[in-house]
């Protein structure tokens, strides 16, 4: 006959205290784990995430001889399709998304009080794996194929939104800069103005390593040759505390435009609005006909000038750069009306 061991209440009770442990520690870790990979997600999600505000965040992607890249454009609200508003075509720097670009910018706000459309396209992190647009590579056709790419995506927007085609214009920080400005070289009559910041002028680089001297500002930038109706006006915004991008090419791009069109350098000026960084504003015209304009700002390192403060490679102590494209771009749109 089988003897019945009976446990003793003390190590029934160590059983109890046991097990309830246990289930704690499971849950516990289940919780956190649940935490972790919420936090995970949130993390991957947040540089993607759409910028807050009134409007129309929209998706879309574009076909081209750089394959696809993704952007998003940004509609106000009571725009008409039967309208022809103008266009800013936003590019952004390294280690940045579509929607980063424009939380950090805050060209929404412009575009909802000017009524604009804003394209903010995306580089492929497979094609640069710090999200940098491939402005220097020009030796292997890179640069050129991305280019075209970036242009098939304006063009779909032209082609779906209610743009006024004379009305373009491209804006960019860093990398993006150097896009844009690429763009406007190879293809100036499709765009009516472009804007700088802390970008490296066309055709100081070839290769990645050549890219690295041309930022540190170590390249002479190459000359450009004005086709019929010239290189849209250039606006360039550079911080002189930028260690990244050396100052040297924001002064070296509005020459390179100056000597494309002949243009002269006026006195420069400062400007100071209120207690934001004072800056140095010089024009280079031809004639009367505005060619460049180079806003070099005090302090300023690299980041977007008066940009939003919780964003990366934003400052929002500098003057409103957003604020200066657009006014760039609208006294353009004012001289087409007034030919």
């Amino acid at each position: 006959m089988t003897r019945r061991v009976r446990k003793s209440p003390l190590v029934r009770a160590i059983q109890r205290v046991a097990s309830a442990m246990t289930r704690t520690a499971f849950e516990t870790g289940a919780r956190e784990a649940g935490k972790a990979v919420a936090r995970t997600v949130e993390a991957m999600a947040a540089p993607h995430r759409p910028p807050p505000g009134a409007g129309d965040w929209i998706a879309g992607q574009a076909i081209g001889a750089a394959g696809v890249r993704r952007f998003h454009l940004f509609r106000p609200p009571g725009i008409r399709n039967d309208e022809r508003r103008p266009l800013i075509v936003m590019l952004h720097g390294c280690g940045q998304t579509a929607a980063q670009f424009a939380r950090s910018t805050r060209m929404n706000r412009i575009a909802l009080r000017e009524r604009c459309l804003v394209l903010y396209p995306e580089q492929d992190r497979s094609a640069n794996p710090q999200g940098c647009w491939n402005w220097y590579d020009t030796r292997s056709r890179h640069a050129d194929a991305e280019a075209a790419t970036l242009l098939a995506a304006i063009d779909q927007a032209c082609l779906l939104y209610p743009v006024d085609r004379a009305a373009v214009a491209l804006a960019g920080i860093s990398a993006g800069a150097s896009m844009a400005a690429l763009l406007a070289s190879r293809w100036p009559a499709r765009f009516r103005a472009v804007a700088m910041h802390c970008g490296v002028p066309p055709g100081s680089a070839h290769s990645a390593a050549s890219a690295l001297a041309a930022m540190r500002g170590r390249r002479a930038a190459g000359s450009l040759t004005a086709e019929v109706g010239g290189l849209p006006p250039l606006l360039v915004i550079h911080g002189l505390a930028d260690p990244v991008v050396a100052p040297v090419n924001g002064r070296a791009a509005a020459e390179q435009w100056a000597a494309a069109a002949g243009a002269q350098a006026g006195p420069p000026r400062r400007v100071q609005r209120g207690a934001r960084y004072p800056m140095t504003v010089t024009d280079y015209r031809a004639g009367r006909r505005l060619v460049a304009r180079l806003v070099e700002v005090d302090e300023l390192g690299h980041a977007w000038s008066g940009g939003d403060a919780g964003q990366m490679f934003s400052d929002p102590r500098g003057p409103d750069a957003s604020r200066m494209v657009w006014r760039f771009l609208a006294a353009q749109i004012r001289q087409r009306l007034a030919e």
